[in-house]
């Protein structure tokens, strides 16, 4: 007799927050924020090219880069989330922040050694952050204006129309979503272009 309580005890335990309340919660979220719900994925000419809430690598000096990645073998692997777990006294966490920031001086024009902000040299803990500091963001505009053939000045302007401030004031830090401003950025040469036609 009690096994059978323990039983149905289980199956209805099981049904309900193994599948009911999953299902309710998935269509809640559907129901009052669809964009989120299905990963805030950004389409392009039919096609998704990525997420805003996932990070991705730009190697290309007409880009802003995103914060280094130590998810996968080679970064930026969302199957493979997760940060290195060093410490801060960690020799080879050392290496690395030096082996960056040494390459950071060479491809970013101006940046002096106590100017390089922590996010261009340390990967963030889940190794996928989408997001840069505006003092990132900053340290990019000469190299990526110098790509593009653009003025600074408009860069910059393209950067703080995308940084977004604290959330309800109060909440985390000013930040910049990589993608969005690499987007904004390809946006401004397509209709440069279109302008330079008519």
């Amino acid at each position: 007799m009690r096994s059978w309580t323990a039983i149905r005890m289980t199956l209805v335990l099981t049904i309900l927050t193994g599948i009911a309340y999953p299902v309710a919660l998935v269509g809640l979220a559907h129901l009052l924020f669809p964009r989120q719900a299905e990963g805030t994925l950004v389409w392009r000419n039919g096609h998704v090219i990525g997420s805003l809430l996932i990070g991705q690598n730009f190697a290309s000096a007409r880009y802003f880069h995103p914060r280094p990645s130590a998810a996968g073998a080679t970064g930026y692997d969302a199957a493979g989330s997760g940060g290195s777990n060093l410490g801060p006294t960690n020799k080879r966490l050392i290496e690395a922040v030096r082996s960056r920031a040494s390459a950071l001086r060479e491809h970013e024009p101006g940046i002096g050694h106590g100017a390089i902000p922590v996010d261009m040299v340390t990967a963030s803990a889940s190794g996928l952050d989408p997001e840069i500091t505006p003092a990132a963001a900053e340290a990019q505009v000469p190299r990526v204006a110098r790509a593009r053939g653009l003025a600074e000045s408009t860069v910059r302007s393209l950067v703080a129309s995308y940084t977004r401030g604290r959330m309800l004031g109060l909440l985390g830090e000013p930040r910049v979503n990589v993608l969005e401003l690499n987007l904004a950025l390809d946006d401004l040469a397509s209709n440069s272009s279109s302008k330079a036609f008519r």
